[in-house]
């Protein structure tokens, strides 16, 4: 399984910065070597990749410094040249994903080491995500599969980053073609929440029988949805952040209630040989390790499912 990394991802932030931005090099570390992963350099999304999700002038604000301060507190993270060259190469490594998690190499599974940039709207940033890395990946995947096979590809989002996916809500509201479903705490951040095509609203201090009951109920929903048609691509927001250990998640997942999680949402996928497109999304465990840990389980589950999908074509 093919996952996408760039040294890029750990951005240099002031002191005191509350972003647990070292995760994704102790993940990293974990990741060299593991059997059956296969680590690959992150390229940058380009102007007209990023286009197909963000404005113009919102573009040109990142790209050329001129965000306002204003802007810049709401996106989290102070303007730098290494702050672009991140938030492209994060867009860049979840389009790299999807495309192999639709070519004949990748057996039905992709996957950026970052990414889950879901708060990033059309037009802003947003909650440390600067630009939107599942839509833009969704529009191109879309456009380049209508290009190849004269036919539409339909897109689901499943984000179940603690989160509301705002962001992905927004950009895809008149969009039939994208399915955006997000589980997430109610009362969390964002607390002005867009309307998702599924939204499921999990109480504080959720459990994991609660958490993987309503799972179930949602993933059902999202084939009944699709009952004619299913889709031909699902981009996965895999947060660690509903973990029992997370300082920001107010949810009580254990570490073995996330890894049951990920299993559920691979096996729904791959017995409909739907391909994923996987990103870690958020996680700002009291204990950095605990995040790294919750996120290798993810990639463990996806590696065990990516085995399965190439063992059921041989």
């Amino acid at each position: 399984m093919q996952a996408f990394y760039a040294d890029q991802f750990v951005l240099p932030l002031p002191p005191g910065h509350s972003f647990p931005m070292s995760k994704y090099r102790l993940l990293r570390e974990q990741l060299e070597g593991m059997p059956g992963l296969e680590l690959c350099q992150a390229l940058p999304a380009s102007d007209g990749e990023l286009a197909l999700a963000h404005t113009p002038s919102y573009l040109a604000a990142v790209v050329d410094g001129t965000l306002s301060a204003a802007q810049q507190r709401e996106i989290g993270f102070p303007w730098s040249e290494a702050m672009v060259e991140r938030a492209r190469r994060s867009v860049g490594a979840t389009i790299s994903a999807a495309r192999s998690a639709l070519g004949a190499v990748g057996g039905g599974l992709g996957m950026n080491v970052a990414g889950g940039t879901h708060h990033a709207t059309a037009d802003k940033g947003g909650g440390y995500c600067v630009f939107n890395d599942a839509a833009v990946a969704a529009r191109l995947m879309q456009a380049e599969w209508h290009r190849m096979h004269r036919q539409l590809l339909r897109v689901a989002i499943v984000d179940l980053d603690v989160h509301q996916g705002n962001g992905s809500a927004s950009i895809f509201a008149d969009d039939p073609t994208v399915f955006t479903l997000s589980l997430h705490g109610a009362k969390n951040f964002p607390f002005r929440k867009e309307r998702s095509d599924l939204d499921v609203d999990l109480p504080d201090g959720c459990t994991d029988e609660a958490y993987l009951r309503a799972l179930d109920d949602a993933l059902a929903a999202l084939w009944r949805h699709h009952e004619q048609a299913l889709p031909g691509l699902i981009f996965y927001v895999a947060g660690a952040d509903p973990h029992e250990g997370d300082r920001l998640g107010r949810l009580k997942l254990t570490t073995a209630g996330l890894a049951e999680r990920d299993r559920r949402v691979f096996a729904a996928a791959r017995e409909r040989r739907i391909p994923i497109a996987l990103s870690m999304a958020g996680g700002y465990g009291r204990v950095v390790a605990d995040t790294v840990q919750v996120h290798l389980g993810t990639i463990r589950a996806a590696l065990e499912s990516w085995r399965q999908w190439n063992n059921a074509a041989a």
